[in-house]
């Protein structure tokens, strides 16, 4: 599946989202942004509903990760952490783990009947 956005839907959600005035340019600082919330809605699967929410992530000098309380795995790439903060306070944080190998188990709910 190829999710696609165009010039007219980042300007038509900026406008939804307060961003700009209708007929206003996107400030090119802010179509990132906004492509990527229109991606999100695109995609399938998962709701935001369904997948669990940490309370808290504290990212440590030297790449130690705790959250909620506890400690993430060791093998994250501290070089690599991207943290993006909303001005509510909540946030993304979006890291990087080497693995040799990776599984992905499709949910039987789209398995073919």
């Amino acid at each position: 599946m190829r999710l696609t956005v165009t010039d007219a839907d980042i300007a038509r959600k900026a406008v939804q989202l307060g961003v700009i005035e209708e007929g206003q340019p996107v400030p090119p600082k802010e179509r990132s942004r906004i492509a990527a919330a229109l991606l999100q809605e695109q995609m399938p699967g998962v709701k935001k509903a369904d997948v669990p929410v940490a309370q808290s992530i504290v990212v440590q000098p030297g790449g130690g990760v705790e959250i909620d309380g506890r400690p993430f795995p060791w093998v994250i790439q501290a070089e690599t952490i991207e943290v993006t903060l909303d001005p509510s306070g909540s946030g993304l944080v979006r890291l990087t783990i080497p693995t040799q190998s990776v599984q992905i188990i499709k949910p039987e709910s789209e398995s073919p009947s």
